[in-house]
């Protein structure tokens, strides 16, 4: 298949679009039409201020699509990819009552319901079935919220894409609910090829069984539209039809599937009036807008989005997806767009992309500012701002625009991303704010920044980050100050220095010049690489909140106070992880006490749960494994007495598919793994079933340890 020139800007205008969906409705979540009307009038705008929440947050909207599609990746990009892989997928990134799902019990919450299934030996589909769930349990909404991710990646292809929703929604759902996914991820996979909407429904309705309530209920929704202008009188009739009083449990997929056609039919082929019709209708509010915004924002493509409303500024690209894959949970909708569009072209047979040369911070999308956001410091500057643009770009075709004049003499702008929980989000706990940072001491920034050739002065600045200390407030730390004349340009390199360990919040770049010069600098591109060089330990005194939660707990108990740091695991394995997938070749070292366990280790190249390497210390021996899904392999292993409440000095590291382990410096264990599984990842402490003490860990590039 040839991809349309376009692809790319229409994947992330449909990532675009179903955030901005979410953000617009979450506010409002289950509020019945008639509230919405009385409090809040049609849904025109974010109502987030005025009902005082924030606008950015974690929700499983947004974290279940982004993170089931990667699938994909994790199983070989198969155009024929299986529900039992992607149910080993639910495995591996979700921690149990802590991230994407609501956990609301077995029977109660029909994804809860079928991850208690995975993880009990139930492989998917069986998982997610009427039979061994009921087909009240297995016919609510969930499957319809993940299935965008599905439909991007088949760029023309309903049938794909409806292939794909299919053995998505079957982890978790039956009947109904598999009918309405298909009918979104078909609906918009021809939304890529063709702007017009019955189009749309043809390409789509024919995928699904012509005897199913989805179909029925679809075909008299577009025969209303036919009748009937108002989409008020739509609602009335689809309450009246199809409403929540006809079908049982929290959240019926039928109901809020008709709220989103009638979105769609009544939307006027615009952006702002679909969504708003989506949200002001009620329901599962934020779910059914976020559907509705993919669509509109795959078809109709950025300039649909940015026609009214200014959806866009307030958001700034910005997005969650809190997993066990801690170091991807801070990102952004243009890093997200990237990933799929990679992930469609992968399956198309052409080559991925890399926007110049692979930078994560590369601004080619129009309008994206990927969470760059400006602070002044000293006196507010009214006209400062940044802005995307096109030009001035070394490598691309577009940058980020920062524009700083006029600038008093002492005072300096910030113009900063995250890249771990801002301190505004470090209490949130909705759906689980998960993160490791992706930021660390020991890596090396790049930045390609410009002047603009109107600039009347030279403008001075430099890389800067900010980190938390033990009492949870922000320290800056700056790299070296660079002049840039008008017309010129420079390359800023900075390895980052050590913080002591504590988390790296924001990075940028910070800006000073003489006073009252005006000018404008542009961002061309910023990204990072290396291992980390960093010692962890809680600090002594404070109250390090951050620290704490720069770790991902996937442990009954996770206690990091400076007498007895411990893990703590009731059933099975508990994980403490750390670190992000571009941590390649390195070494992990760390003090383990085993108080009353089944055994104790050290990972490696952490993927999530179920995927990196590992020296594992049992009762009588010591092993070297790879973890991949549900299999546990012996790489090799070595006799040992496992002691309690002896500390053992553990190191492991890897170096291509070479990995070395040691226990105290004297018993080595050594092995290769001949598939080369895991390239990148982080770290984790392991716990079997008991508790075990943590002492020091450090992490080291290899040529420091050599």
């Amino acid at each position: 298949m040839n991809l349309a020139s376009d692809y790319a800007q229409r994947v992330y205008a449909g990532v675009l679009g179903k955030v901005i969906g979410v953000y617009l409705g979450r506010p409002i979540e289950a509020w019945p039409h008639e509230r919405i009307l009385r409090e809040i009038g049609e849904v025109w705008r974010y109502c987030n201020e005025r009902l005082k929440v924030p606008l950015v947050v974690t929700d499983d909207d947004i974290s279940g699509t982004f993170t089931f599609v990667r699938a994909l990746q994790d199983h070989g990009a198969s155009r024929t990819l299986t529900a039992e892989q992607i149910g080993k997928t639910w495995l591996n990134y979700l921690i149990e009552k802590k991230t994407v799902l609501w956990w609301g019990g077995l029977g109660n919450s029909t994804e809860h319901t079928a991850y208690l299934r995975l993880k009990r030996g139930i492989p998917a589909p069986r998982s997610g079935s009427i039979e061994l769930n009921t087909k009240l349990v297995a016919e609510q909404i969930g499957a319809q919220i993940f299935v965008d991710g599905w439909a991007m990646v088949c760029p023309g292809d309903p049938e794909q894409a409806a292939y794909f929703a299919r053995e998505a929604a079957s982890v978790s759902h039956d009947g109904e609910a598999i009918y309405g996914a298909q009918m979104i991820a078909a609906m918009e996979a021809q939304a890529f090829i063709t702007r017009d909407l019955p189009s749309l429904y043809d390409a789509a309705i024919r995928l699904i069984p012509q005897e199913s309530t989805i179909y029925r209920m679809v075909q008299e929704l577009r025969d209303l539209r036919t009748r009937q202008d108002d989409w008020r009188g739509a609602f009335r009739w689809l309450r009246a039809h199809y409403g929540y009083d006809k079908f049982g449990g929290n959240c019926h997929i039928v109901p809020n599937h008709g709220v989103i056609h009638i979105g769609l039919l009544w939307g006027d082929d615009s952006f702002q009036k679909s969504l708003m019709v989506a949200c002001t209708c009620g329901w599962d509010v934020d779910c059914n807008a976020a559907n509705v915004g993919c669509l509109m924002g795959i078809k109709n493509g950025l300039i649909g989005i940015d026609a009214g409303e200014d959806f866009r500024s307030a958001v700034a690209d910005r997005l969650f997806l809190p997993t066990a894959d801690g170091g991807a949970s801070v990102t952004d909708a243009v890093r997200q767009a990237d990933w799929l569009v990679n992930m469609g072209r992968v399956l198309a047979g052409e080559a991925p992309l890399a926007h110049k040369q692979g930078a994560r911070f590369h601004f080619e999308m129009p309008g994206s500012v990927q969470g760059f956001t400006m602070q002044a410091l000293g006196d507010p500057i009214q006209t400062a701002r940044v802005e995307n643009v096109l030009g001035h770009s070394r490598l691309g075709s577009r940058c980020l625009a920062i524009h700083c004049q006029p600038l008093a003499a002492g005072h300096s702008l910030r113009v900063l991303t995250a890249t771990f929980i801002v301190p505004e989000m470090l209490g949130a706990n909705d759906y689980g704010m998960l993160a490791c940072p992706t930021l660390y001491s020991g890596q090396t920034v790049r930045a390609v920044v410009g002047a603009d050739a109107s600039n009347r002065l030279p403008a001075r600045c430099q890389l800067l980050l900010e980190h938390y200390d033990a009492e949870d407030g922000l320290q800056a730390i700056a790299g070296e100050m660079v002049e840039i004349r008008p017309d010129a340009s420079a390359i800023l390199l900075w390895k980052i220095p050590d913080t002591k360990g504590m988390p790296i919040t924001r990075i940028g770049l910070e800006v000073t010049g003489p006073a009252g010069a005006p000018g404008t600098l542009y961002l061309d591109s910023l990204d990072w690489n290396g291992e980390p060089d960093l010692s962890l330990a809680p600090p002594e005194h404070g109250q390090y909140a951050a620290w704490r939660k720069s770790w991902i707990e996937a442990a009954d108990r996770l206690d990091w106070g400076p007498a007895t740091p411990r893990i703590v695991q009731n059933e099975g394995r508990g994980l403490a992880i750390y670190g992000s997938r571009d941590w390649h070749d390195y070494q992990v070292r760390a003090t383990l006490t085993p108080h009353m366990l089944t055994a104790a280790g050290l990972a490696i190249r952490v993927q999530g749960l179920l995927r990196y390497y590992a020296i594992i210390l049992r009762s009588e021996a010591a092993q070297l494994i790879k973890v991949w899904d549900d299999q546990e392999i012996v790489l090799c292993e070595s006799p040992f007495k496992l002691e309690m409440t002896q500390a053992y000095d553990i190191s492991l590291q890897a170096r291509g598919s070479c990995l070395q382990g040691s226990i105290d410096g004297s018993l080595k264990l050594e092995a290769r793994d001949p598939e080369g599984s895991f390239e990148g990842g982080g770290i984790a402490l392991i716990c079997d079933e008991g508790r075990c003490g943590i002492g020091a860990i450090t992490i080291r590039p290899l040529q420091a340890t050599s």
